[in-house]
């Protein structure tokens, strides 16, 4: 069609610049004839250049998705009672070649998912309601920095820099989120192991602004630092590497649920599988050390009748290096992951496999209570904010907090539910920030 368009252009401006010409050149002036000439050269040749192409559309088809079936299990599900001994996210087009990738999150722009390899940006497309931006970057020498990084920052063993313990944070949201509890939970880790070492895992805090924020840790002498996560370093040679390959390539759902809240449950399982310590959730207050903790996991509700756990969480964990049940949940993870169940790849994740695996030979681990670091369950949070009501309520409180105090590790404030929450006077949650508190009378009546 431009084509012919563009043929019959040429064909009727010569014609009118002719007949022009013609009327022109009948007195047979020699500056007549060689304007006209002229004139029909610019007309042809304009022709071909003033002309418009309409593309025309070409038709998508819409991507499958692929969901697993959740696996379900019911073995032993015994609790260990703690004792004064024993407390412890477009479908993307494929990069010109194959390279290691580095996967970073955050919060910029809520609705798209982008993927960059170098320079060589890939725009993305919107695909519904999204709750984080994931952006890949080379990284052919990354993997060796974020491991020097690591093992800078933890020691030698040998040396006294070494850390007694090591801690581990996700965040995967912006620097001026992390607020105040969050910086409380730090500041409650820190008071019950003043020797230990935090590497907060996180692309918006591996930054200047970021180091700002915890530099008041770090001006008394605390040992804390954020890293940006490097994924393939982290999962080599297990089965979320393939899993996470699959997600840069579009293959993977992302789901409904956030990208970045599922990508954190899996990175707690990769940093204790490859480095073996102790991960909190940014909303979790410790209460006591942890000294005694080895390869233990918190059981979040029990069964009334039976007595046995009937749901585990991941807010808390501590496990060593290597740890068999941590290959089983990150192989979970990567064979079950369901975007659009929220707790799926979580706590729900590690009830599953738990279950399946109590019992068995090689898996050495203890599921404490739900007083060791859930003493009170997410429905029921906010009364721990709550000050006393009436000579009643004030004994209620009392008795909680010594419950707390005496039998719990650490307190798992839920986040969602509580955020937002003020801290009353006499409340039980200001009792124990008063006891945490390293920058004690710092913080709002807002934690």
């Amino acid at each position: 069609m431009d084509s012919i368009i563009n043929k019959n252009s040429k064909y009727y401006l010569s014609m009118f610049f002719y007949h022009c010409c013609f009327q022109l050149t009948r007195k047979s002036s020699l500056y007549a004839i060689v304007s006209c000439f002229l004139l029909f050269l610019l007309a042809y040749n304009s022709s071909t250049v003033f002309y418009i192409q309409v593309p025309v559309p070409a038709n998508s088809s819409p991507e499958n998705s692929i969901f697993s079936t959740e696996n379900l299990a019911g073995k032993s599900r015994k609790l260990v009672s703690l004792s004064s001994s024993v407390i412890y996210a477009l479908k993307e087009e494929p990069p010109l070649e194959k390279s290691n990738t580095h996967l970073s999150i955050s919060h910029k722009n809520p609705n798209l998912m982008g993927f960059t390899y170098n320079s060589v940006v890939y725009h993305p497309r919107r695909r519904g309601k999204k709750k984080s931006l994931v952006k890949v970057y080379h990284s052919g020498v990354k993997i060796n920095e974020f491991s020097m990084r690591m093992k800078e920052f933890f020691g030698s063993k040998s040396t006294n820099s070494s850390c007694k313990f090591r801690f581990f944070m996700t965040w995967i949201s912006s620097i001026e989120s992390f607020g105040e509890r969050e910086q409380f939970s730090v500041e409650s880790l820190f008071k019950a192991h003043p020797n230990g070492c935090l590497v907060i895992m996180s692309t918006s805090m591996d930054s200047p602004i970021g180091m700002q924020v915890l530099n008041p840790f770090l001006e008394k002498g605390l040992r804390v630092t954020a890293i940006s996560p490097d994924y393939y370093y982290l999962f080599k040679n297990t089965i979320a590497q393939a899993w996470i390959d699959s997600l840069m390539k579009g293959n993977v759902d992302p789901g409904e649920v956030s990208l970045g809240q599922n990508l954190s449950n899996l990175l707690r399982l990769g940093l204790l599988y490859k480095f073996g310590g102790i991960y909190l959730d940014t909303d979790v207050i410790v209460l006591k050390s942890f000294r005694k903790l080895r390869n233990v996991i918190g059981a979040q509700t029990i069964d009334v009748e039976t007595r046995n756990w009937s749901r585990l969480n991941n807010a808390v964990m501590i496990f060593d290096k290597g740890h068999p049940l941590l290959y089983k949940f990150i192989e979970e993870f990567a064979l079950t992951f369901d975007g659009n169940k929220w707790g799926h790849n979580g706590p729900y994740l590690v009830s599953r496999v738990v279950a399946r695996v109590s019992g068995r030979d090689g898996y050495n681990f203890t599921v404490l209570p739900p007083m060791a670091f859930y003493p009170v369950d997410w429905n029921r949070i906010g009364s721990l904010f709550l000050g006393p009501r009436n000579e009643t309520h004030s004994r209620w409180l009392l008795l909680k907090l010594r419950k707390i105090q005496s039998e719990s590790l650490a307190v798992h404030l839920w986040n969602k539910q509580s955020r937002g929450l003020e801290v009353e006077e006499g409340s039980i949650v200001q009792h124990i920030m008063s006891d945490c508190c390293v920058f004690c009378n710092s913080y709002s009546s807002k934690l």
